[in-house]
């Protein structure tokens, strides 16, 4: 590696070292930091790492949305909204989506919106709709995710933008195994496959005429560790003391009541947040690495 390779890491290093330093000051002398009146889904989400890591790829992979741009967020039981809530703030006329209805509740109270109920065989949407389409870790869920995407391309736009972001498919990854080795198999987060690497994402995406341009990746051995932890300790341990009744394939709270059941644990959880936020930044030191979670984006071709 080239000196000022080293220099520019330990620069970002030093960045995250400052960053978790002040977030565990604002913890300790304000607490959560967030007032009363916050969703309680908006909290949740700035505990998370992974989310926010997706939510900023997200960011970088949009384009520019006009005002009237119309975009839509197609999700698959994993979400309470609070995606959909900082995906709103980028500007466009956003409308939501999602395969399974366990949340649904919670968007709508969030959002105070519409969330579509689909079937992956038919989007409830005319021809041409979106400028914009986000896909957020619908596919792996999928036997056969092509009828999905071509669907993603029916209700696109001509030179419309579909972002697919789905878990690395790449079952030898470390972590991967070690979640294989630990019983928390693809069958515990409610997945048909492990996930999509990169290359395969792009041909499922060709297949649907939907031409790639751009790709990244996040989550990094020390994220995915983490994440790892926390979704162990709910779904082997908490999730079954839960009063609250939790779905197969539920990793974390996805409803006001599962989270008050665990709400001490919880609590906890809040206050070394930071540490972890802080641990998870050593992903820097494996940037040449292709992460635990891939994102592909790219635009509606031919007919």
């Amino acid at each position: 590696m080239e000196p000022d390779a080293f220099s520019a890491l330990d620069g970002e290093v030093l960045s995250c070292l400052n960053q978790g330093i002040v977030m565990l000051c604002r913890v300790i002398l304000k607490g959560e930091g967030m007032s009363d009146t916050t969703p309680w889904q908006v909290k949740m989400f700035q505990k998370t790492l992974k989310k926010k890591f997706r939510l900023k790829h997200l960011k970088r992979h949009i384009e520019d949305i006009q005002v009237n741009g119309k975009c839509l967020l197609v999700t698959c039981g994993d979400n309470n909204g609070a995606m959909n809530y900082y995906l709103r703030e980028i500007g466009g006329e956003w409308s939501w989506a999602d395969l399974e209805d366990k949340s649904i509740k919670e968007m709508e109270e969030l959002l105070q919106d519409k969330v579509h109920k689909i079937e992956v065989e038919k989007l409830p949407f005319e021809d041409e709709t979106f400028d914009c389409i986000v896909s957020i870790d619908v596919h792996e869920h999928l036997a056969d995710p092509v009828p999905f995407t071509g669907e993603l391309w029916r209700v696109a736009r001509k030179g419309g933008q579909v972002v697919i972001t789905v878990p690395n498919g790449d079952e030898k990854k470390l972590v991967t195994r070690i979640k294989n080795a630990v019983g928390m198999t693809k069958e515990k987060y409610g997945h048909f496959r492990e996930g999509l690497d990169i290359p395969e994402l792009k041909e499922v995406m060709k297949s649907a005429n939907i031409e790639p341009y751009k790709e990244s990746s996040f989550s990094r051995f020390f994220t995915e560790m983490l994440e790892l932890s926390i979704n162990y300790l709910y779904v082997m341990i908490l999730s079954k003391k839960s009063k609250a009744a939790v779905e197969e394939g539920t990793i974390a709270p996805a409803t006001k009541d599962q989270l008050k059941s665990v709400e001490k644990t919880y609590r906890m959880y809040s206050f070394i947040y930071p540490l972890f936020w802080l641990i998870s930044r050593l992903d820097v030191l494996f940037f040449y690495i292709t992460g635990y979670a891939v994102m592909v984006s790219g635009k509606k071709s031919g007919e």
